[in-house]
């Protein structure tokens, strides 16, 4: 039997067991033979947390994969088939960073957008790219599934900057599909969406039921739409809902509602109460419970990180690339013309044809001013931000800050990165302040 051999690097992750579950509930048309968990010196003892875990996980399916825990990323990477990164460079500690030093100056602070999700991928991408070197030379053929926020701005690097096979995976889309699946009573596979946008700024454009079009039931507040648990939940206007056309995801709030947002999470600030210091706290409880030699499943309490289905998105295109089904997902890709008024080498998230050797998006063509505006703008943000990461420019990392819609003015962005360059030295090795502009 030939052997699949999974990696996943930032295996020491409180989701880890969750993409466990999904790999040992899927064994029989997978025939997953091992799963390497990777991490670095600094989550040694997580990872070996979720190695026993795991291996408790295995024991009670009864299931013949063999777990391999290791610091050695190249061993690991070595002759695999699939590759999964899920890594947080600077931990949780380096995110309340972001998020307390974004309030600070008046700003969102949000891990995957604005300031925050600005200095994570400063903080992310040369490290991606450093992986995909090792992927190059050990695992040419290998498909790297990359769940690392902020996903589509570290997808672009990758799609940019190495000839690595990759694809972004976000949790959101199909969240969606089990939302809309769960208020019409029928089954996901009945549900039929048009996603238009990039990570974390994704609208629909149609939602379908059993082939019905039933977006106007959204529009008008007739039912409500899904709500991500880690994102504020303030409803929408259907006044302005029926203007726009589309159905927002959840993270258009920090644009389309930013005053209101912003206002909560000083308070937050004021209190020690960011989400981050929440996030530390749950993923502390959550290694207690992963510590327990009783516990031989994933437990409930991991739905409260945010991520909730993640894994399933990751097994059901594993599934369709290995068993080559030709099925639809939401993903992150290179745009290749899709949405017409986006550059070619972009990374987009639309609907997508999944093939064994290739991934096509579902041509968008032209999009409306509504959406077109804040996406164009966004988007030019993210090329800036890939382009600082791998060329250490100040003065590229300053426009990218600037242009942001959630940043309110040059000032405030060079005042916000100056403090960010500071707290992360050890992260990012190619700037120096005001120099290279």
């Amino acid at each position: 039997m030939k052997k699949t051999k999974v990696v996943v690097i930032g295996g020491g992750s409180s989701y880890t067991p969750e993409l466990l579950e999904g790999i040992i509930n899927n064994y029989k048309s997978l025939q997953i033979t091992e799963v390497w968990l990777v991490d670095i010196p600094e989550g040694k003892e997580k990872l070996s947390i979720i190695e026993k875990l795991a291996n408790r996980m295995i024991k009670k399916a009864n299931c013949p994969i063999k777990i391999i825990a290791t610091l050695d990323r190249r061993d690991a990477i070595k002759d695999a088939t699939y590759i999964i990164t899920q890594i947080r460079v600077g931990q949780l500690a380096m995110r309340r960073n972001d998020e307390y030093i974004s309030i600070k100056h008046g700003v969102i602070g949000q891990e995957t957008t604005g300031a925050g999700g600005f200095m994570k991928a400063l903080r992310t991408i040369p490290v991606l790219l450093d992986i995909c070197n090792d992927i190059d030379e050990l695992a040419p053929s290998a498909w790297l599934l990359n769940f690392t926020n902020p996903a589509g701005i570290v997808t672009e690097a990758i799609i940019k900057h190495t000839n690595v096979k990759v694809v972004g995976l976000c949790n959101n889309p199909i969240n969606f599909y089990k939302k809309f699946a769960d208020t019409y009573n029928v089954d996901v596979r009945d549900v039929s969406i048009n996603f238009v946008g990039i990570n974390h700024l994704t609208w629909i454009t149609d939602l379908y039921i059993k082939g019905r079009s039933r977006i106007d039931d959204i529009l008008s507040g007739k039912s409500d739409s899904y709500e991500a648990k880690n994102i504020p939940s303030f409803g929408w206007d259907t006044k302005f809902l029926k203007s726009l056309g589309a159905i927002p995801c959840g993270y258009h709030k920090y644009y389309y509602q930013q005053n209101r947002i912003l206002q909560d999470q000083v308070k937050e600030y004021e209190n020690k109460e960011t989400r981050a210091d929440q996030v530390q706290k749950v993923e502390k409880e959550l290694f207690e419970l992963y510590r327990d030699q009783e516990l031989k499943e994933k437990p409930k309490a991991l739905e409260q990180r945010g991520g909730a289905y993640y894994s399933e998105a990751a097994i059901n295109l594993i599934k369709s690339i290995h068993l080559d089904t030709k099925e639809l997902h939401t993903l992150n890709v290179k745009n290749n013309g899709a949405i017409s008024c986006l550059p070619d080498d972009a990374c987009i998230e639309v609907n997508c044809v999944v093939e064994k050797h290739q991934i096509t998006p579902l041509q968008i063509g032209e999009v409306k001013p509504e959406i077109r505006g804040l996406l164009q703008n966004v988007k030019a943000y993210e090329e800036l931000t890939v382009k600082a990461a791998v060329t250490g420019s100040y003065g590229t990392a300053i426009q990218a800050l600037t242009i942001h819609p959630l940043i309110s003015s040059a000032d405030v962005a060079m005042r916000i990165f100056e403090e960010m360059l500071l707290v992360n030295r050890p992260y990012l090795h190619k700037f120096e302040l005001k120099e290279g502009i």
